[in-house]
């Protein structure tokens, strides 16, 4: 195998380890952001979050991974659209931040 066959083959390798992390990363929010939701008793809308930032950040072992952050949108009545943000650090939730919203008797 020549040198540029190799890098190529490297090149995919860590492509496919990024997606498939990136997917891994994905639920982990969804499922972050539906328990906030549930926890605050408002519905969490379109069951869904959307990355806003990638970056590089240390753990608290000092390794180098990955930090996510992820928007998300919820509702205290289902008239309103409000926007909550995630921050993963690695795989683990670094923070859950919502919109101040009026808490309904």
């Amino acid at each position: 195998m020549d040198m540029t066959s190799l890098i190529f083959v490297l090149a995919l390798a860590a492509l496919a380890w990024f997606w498939f992390d990136s997917l891994r990363a994905l639920e982990i929010a969804r499922n972050a952001g539906k328990q906030a939701c549930s926890d605050a008793q408002v519905q969490f809308l379109d069951d869904t979050v959307a990355r806003i930032a990638l970056t590089l950040a240390r753990d608290q072992h000092g390794r180098r991974v990955l930090r996510r952050t992820y928007r998300f949108e919820f509702s205290e009545t289902g008239n309103t659209r409000l926007e909550g943000q995630l921050i993963l650090l690695g795989d683990k939730i670094e923070s859950v931040t919502m919109e101040p919203y009026q808490i309904l008797p």
